[in-house]
């Protein structure tokens, strides 16, 4: 019996709260916190959204390039996930 091809995980995009996590980067960066600590406060709202959302919230809230709003993606999914492990224990 051939194996059904799984499905994509529906994710509900919520402008509110992406234009929330955009506007907290931004208060964030004017208060004259880091890149970093925009990005991660960003993350930490719409980390179950899809990539390119994140991606495109961190050009907007953070004043990220395409390229460096990428990379850090990758860096928050990378802290968030090892801040969650580390918390389970």
């Amino acid at each position: 019996m051939p194996k059904k091809a799984e499905q994509p995980k529906q994710v509900t995009v919520n402008q509110d709260t992406i234009n929330a996590a955009i506007a907290e980067g931004k208060a964030l960066i004017e208060q004259g916190k880091t890149k970093v600590e925009a990005a991660m406060a960003i993350y930490k709202h719409l980390k179950d959204q899809p990539q390119q959302t994140v991606v495109d919230a961190f050009i907007a809230g953070a004043g990220l390039t395409s390229k460096g709003a990428l990379t850090y993606w990758y860096n928050c999914r990378r802290k968030f996930q090892k801040e969650k492990r580390e918390q389970t224990k």
